[in-house]
């Protein structure tokens, strides 16, 4: 495969391999940018119909075949790029995809693009915004269909969607509040604080929404985490292992096995799930056995469900909160019925994951579309800046200009969620609104 050269430029047309590498039934190369053309015309000939499949034969400038492929043309502001675009859907050969790629990089004007190059140049070209960019990345990641479902919402533009109406909320008011100061004289509404107020307490109620929610989106990307306690011996490893399917952990009937945490990532009714498996809780004066404990406890804390293991009528070590879950283990041996599981016989596995499954799926449906840390800190940003503009706006208008001010940050910070700046907005919306320009 031809190296990228070292200079770039957004003029350069780009070409990369678009599907995975090695051995497939069909293996897609993208090009995008003025000259797919000139690589048509020197691999099948003249351009196809826009958005019509033709079968071509791909040939090399010295007139060798290298393929019989369906080609497909994308015109300019028509694409997934924004710019011309040309796809070369080949036989998944190694040898015939390489051979492509070594004639597309001896082509005037042709280099092999960057990691990421074609999504950016959508982005530059307005195709998509930053928070579909994101979604775009985590929809290739996704593994569970909560994951997929969530990546979409956000690669079809919701939030930026969202984003938008809370953005033209408050350039309404800054305009109202930026008229009132510049324009005293004009054909102005002599009160606007009460439309003022209720545009900004409306976004801000809108934003805490959305904000609360972050954490519970980000779950859904990275994972929730349910952790498995008890006591040594109770059949903490064993029932990790009957979640996965595997031998994830060792099991012995010797105490103490465990010693750290481990981790076993899983897709439980559709969500995504690290089922951890914990050091038994005990006294002891094993420094090592001592440490695992205090990581299980710790871990234990920070999980979103915790399932505890009891033998028999011992009693709870640990605080337990609303959705935890409490057990009787190893009921093949004792006879227990009820809250009791075996994971030996398989006796209330399925229950427990329909109990976890359905507690993790009610915490998933408080989630907003916003699914990133950088989305809340810009939300947060705005919210701490559409509450100052009250403060200021409520003392009077000698302190329009501070609330004006305040307002302008937190449209720039709406701005940087979708990664579009821009303040002029202020300006057409006084002059389109009240009619100011002459």
């Amino acid at each position: 495969m031809p190296d990228a050269p070292k200079m770039t430029g957004a003029s350069d047309t780009i070409f990369a391999l678009a599907t995975a590498p090695g051995k497939a039934g069909v293996a897609v190369v993208r090009l995008s940018g003025p000259r797919v053309g000139a690589a048509a015309d020197v691999l099948f000939g003249d351009l196809p119909a826009p958005r019509v499949a033709q079968l071509r034969v791909l040939r090399d400038p010295a007139g060798v075949r290298l393929d019989e492929a369906l080609v497909l043309y994308f015109p300019e502001k028509a694409s997934f790029t924004g710019e011309a675009v040309l796809e070369l859907q080949l036989h998944g050969s190694v040898a015939v995809v390489n051979q492509v790629l070594r004639v597309l990089s001896d082509i005037d004007g042709l280099r092999l693009a960057e990691p990421g190059e074609f999504t950016r140049r959508a982005l530059e070209n307005g195709c998509m915004d930053l928070a579909q960019v994101e979604g775009l990345a985590d929809l290739i990641d996704a593994e569970t269909e909560a994951q997929r479902r969530q990546a979409l919402r956000v690669l079809s533009g919701d939030l930026g969607k969202t984003a938008e109406v809370w953005r033209q909320d408050l350039i309404r008011a800054a305009a109202l509040i930026e008229a009132t100061i510049d324009f005293v004289d004009e054909d102005v509404p002599v009160d606007v604080t009460p439309e003022v107020n209720s545009l900004l307490e409306k976004t801000v109620e809108k934003l805490r929404s959305e904000i609360a929610g972050v954490s519970v989106a980000e779950r859904i990307r990275s994972g929730f985490e349910v952790a498995i306690l008890g006591a040594p011996n109770v059949g903490k490893s064993t029932l990790l292992n009957a979640l996965a399917g595997r031998d994830a952990a060792i099991t012995s009937e010797i105490a103490g096995t465990t010693r750290d945490v481990i981790e076993v990532r899983m897709d439980l009714n559709g969500l995504p799930v690290t089922v951890l498996d914990t050091a038994g809780l005990r006294a002891t004066e094993d420094v090592v056995e001592g440490i695992g404990i205090e990581r299980a406890k710790q871990r234990a804390e920070q999980a979103d469900l915790r399932v505890y293991l009891v033998a028999g009528d011992e009693d709870v070590e640990v605080s337990l909160a609303a959705d935890d879950i409490l057990l009787r283990s190893k009921s093949d041996l004792s006879g227990a019925t009820g809250s009791a599981i075996s994971a030996v016989t398989g006796q209330g596995v399925s229950e427990l994951v329909d109990r976890i499954s359905d507690s993790l799926a009610r915490r998933s449906a408080r989630s907003g579309v916003a699914s990133r840390e950088r989305h809340r800190v810009a939300m947060k940003s705005a919210e701490q800046s559409i509450l100052s503009a009250i403060g200021h706006i409520s003392n009077g208008e000698e302190f329009y200009d501070l609330g004006a001010d305040d307002l302008r940050s937190a449209v720039w910070a709406l701005d940087s969620i979708v990664g579009r700046i821009d303040v002029e907005n202020l300006l057409d919306e006084i002059f389109s609104s009240f009619c100011i320009g002459k």
